[in-house]
């Protein structure tokens, strides 16, 4: 099975891929927080954990998941869960176009709509939702690397 990592033209050693997970999702924090790197921004929307991520990707950060892998859009949900290299080098431009182009993506849907105004039962599956997600990324990764 290729990976993403593979797709892409990322070499890493087996069973040596550092990563650290950028998300505003309490749950994802909550999960992984005693077994990886997390950055948790709470406050930031879908939308600017993309220009986050875009902004580590700048400075030498790889991408280990696609930023709009999964079902769910943009416009769907606020919360987002993006994985990247710890380790650092000359900027990825790889990893640098997938994020340009997924943030551009992503403010078609969300630029111009008013978001909408989810109980906290929905905002729950959807951090759930965000939680599986990475979780499978993230498990798939450590069984290939």
């Amino acid at each position: 099975m290729e990976t993403f990592a593979d797709k892409v033209g990322y070499k890493y050693e087996v069973n040596n891929l550092k990563k650290t997970i950028i998300t505003n999702n309490s749950l994802v924090y909550e999960k992984f927080s005693k077994e990886m790197d997390i950055i948790f921004k709470e406050d930031y929307s879908y939308l600017d954990i993309l220009k986050y991520v875009r902004d580590k990707v700048h400075k030498g950060h790889k991408l280990l998941t696609h930023p709009l892998f999964g079902s769910v859009k943009p416009n769907e949900t606020p919360f987002k869960s993006v994985a990247i290299s710890i380790e650092k080098g000359p900027v990825d431009f790889k990893s640098l176009a997938i994020i340009e182009e997924s943030t551009d993506t992503a403010k078609k849907f969300i630029e111009g709509r008013r978001p909408p105004n989810w109980t906290e039962k929905v905002l729950d599956d959807f951090r759930l939702i965000d939680y599986h997600l990475i979780k499978s990324a993230v498990e798939s990764m450590d069984q290939f690397y």
